[in-house]
């Protein structure tokens, strides 16, 4: 799958999770999943001091951008770039630029040659979360995707379940 690489899609500025989740819908709907295989808004850990108090939270390392790993074609490069908030391809005129090897490591982001992680856990199985937002959560494991090197289990948040994706090297079988 050697047409498949990263590139950077330029968005309006707070846009970057909203892009992102209609990329994700687009696929789901026009059935690209063979196409277009995971949209990223890459994040930091960032020690803040609010009111005295130390506090860690995620900020987003390029704002105003999105990493998409896709197979760029006529379908997929009109796909993205008619997503509302996307203003373009980042690369010289309309030309799009994909993500060189080491960029992507720059940015801890491997090839999935390197990276397969073997997971000795299935769907159904209790995982805990041992790193990351939902650090110490034993949840139920509802899907895996080996691609993307994620589990989704469900959470609680404001009083309902919510579907959350987490990297395998964060969780561990409960």
């Amino acid at each position: 799958m050697s047409d498949l690489h990263w590139y950077v899609v330029h968005t309006y500025s707070g846009y970057e999770n909203k892009v992102k989740a209609n990329i994700e819908k687009t696929i789901e709907n026009r059935k690209l999943q063979d196409q277009i295989f995971e949209v990223r808004v890459p994040l930091q850990d960032v020690v803040e001091m609010k009111n005295g108090v130390r506090k860690n939270v995620q900020k987003k390392m390029f704002p105003g951008y999105v990493l998409v790993n896709m197979v760029m074609n006529d379908d997929t490069w009109y796909v993205i770039r008619n997503t509302r908030g996307v203003t373009g391809f980042v690369g010289p005129g309309s030309e799009p630029i994909p993500l060189t090897e080491a960029e992507m490591r720059n940015l801890g982001i491997v090839s999935n040659e390197e990276k397969q992680i073997e997971v000795d856990f299935e769907v159904g199985d209790l995982i805990e979360v041992i790193s990351g937002a939902w650090e110490g959560r034993v949840s139920t494991v509802r899907e895996i995707n080996m691609n993307k090197q994620t589990v989704t289990i469900e959470v609680e948040m404001f009083g309902r379940e919510t579907s959350v994706e987490i990297e395998f090297l964060d969780v561990k079988k409960a």
